[in-house]
């Protein structure tokens, strides 16, 4: 595998690195892209999903039509890194090698621009709002995109933890499907003194999440794999003389993929009726973030296998679905379609640490499989 790429895009990525921008505000990010990318003459470029970038190459009305995702937002975490492109933003940084992936695929649009696609229609989508789950939707729902109708969608994630370069796929479930889940409980407020003449949630909040941690099952080559994180909690206030009135647990929920998930929300919504039934404590749910899990096609996966061999990267095939969700999966839901993952190197830091960066050594041969897949059916 080469580990040579042109300067401009390892520079591209530090500038993107420099100035992130959250899920839903990418809005300098876009224009970083577009203002980049306009040099590799897309046939079109369209503005979609409020701040996402929508590039057309060839356009033969005729199939195939591919589309290839990257994400661009970065994450609400204090970079602690000292390098040179270090994050200027306070508190926002990339730390999930999002400025990486849409290195990559502007170094893809460079490629395309050099070898016209003879064939059909090819796609390059920069997607805003992975991490909080609404991107792929609001790009699937852009009037833009009604028309364009794939017949394939690949998206790669680096992977810190793996040798670097090496491509990570496999058939069937390649993420898990995730899920937030809010519990509220409510009560009755009363004075800390008398605590009886109220009603306190915290007994009940406790029982719920000691109940959660029980009916996990944390092997993730199984079927039954469930993951349940609480990730927040809030209750009262920080007022000593009263008894809590309210509170709420928020937790996140990862299985295999989406029937297992509605297996466990409905065994934990039965578990929430009980304890409001004994308690008497009024307690509602809500869900947040869904993100569906990548369900890779057997047709997809075995070009993304024989690219990668004939390009001559190695090829590993994955026992099992990552934990993490990605929203390519609402994508793979309804396309046909795949997602990779490519080495970030064993020693990288792990996704979402504070001191994680993306590896730039990965620009070129990642672009290069994505050109090959493209090559492959467009000519």
């Amino acid at each position: 595998m080469t580990s040579e790429q042109p300067d401009i895009f390892t520079q591209f990525r530090h500038e993107l690195h420099q100035f992130p921008e959250v899920s839903g505000q990418e809005v300098e990010t876009r224009k970083r892209i577009k203002n980049f990318v306009s040099q590799f003459n897309p046939t079109r470029i369209t503005e979609v999903a409020q701040t996402g970038l929508l590039l057309q190459y060839g356009q033969d009305l005729a199939e195939p039509v591919t589309l290839i995702r990257a994400d661009i937002d970065a994450l609400p975490i204090q970079e602690v890194n000292t390098f040179g492109h270090k994050s200027r933003i306070d508190g926002v940084s990339h730390k999930c090698g999002h400025d990486g992936h849409t290195a990559i695929l502007a170094r893809l649009a460079a490629l395309l621009a050099e070898k016209p696609v003879t064939r059909g229609r090819v796609y390059l989508i920069f997607q805003p709002a992975e991490e909080n789950g609404k991107g792929a939707e609001a790009v699937l729902n852009d009037p833009a995109f009604a028309n364009i109708r794939p017949d394939r969608a690949f998206a790669l994630h680096n992977l810190p933890g793996y040798k670097q370069g090496v491509i990570v796929c496999r058939p069937g479930s390649f993420t898990s499907s995730v899920l937030s889940l809010i519990v509220s409980f409510t009560g009755k407020v009363s004075h800390s003194a008398e605590p009886e003449k109220g009603l306190n949630p915290a007994y009940v909040m406790a029982d719920f999440i000691l109940q959660t941690k029980q009916i996990q099952h944390l092997d993730p080559q199984s079927e039954d794999f469930a993951l349940i994180t609480p990730v927040f909690t809030t209750m009262g206030e920080t007022s000593y003389g009263i008894s809590a009135g309210y509170g709420e647990v928020h937790l996140t929920l990862r299985t295999r993929n989406a029937k297992r998930m509605e297996a466990l929300t409905a065994q934990l919504l039965k578990l929430v009726a009980n304890l409001s039934a004994e308690s008497g404590i009024a307690v509602e749910t809500a869900y947040t973030e869904a993100f569906y899990a990548n369900e890779n096609d057997k047709d997809a996966v075995e070009q993304i296998k024989q690219s990668s061999l004939k390009l001559g990267y190695p090829y590993v095939e994955n026992a099992a679905p990552f934990k993490w969700g990605e929203d390519f999966g609402l994508f793979t839901q309804r396309l046909k379609g795949a997602m990779f993952g490519i080495g970030n190197g064993e020693d990288s830091p792990a996704l979402h640490n504070d001191d994680y960066d993306f590896n730039d050594i990965l620009i070129e041969p990642a672009a290069r499989l994505f050109f090959e897949l493209i090559r492959g059916e467009h000519g």
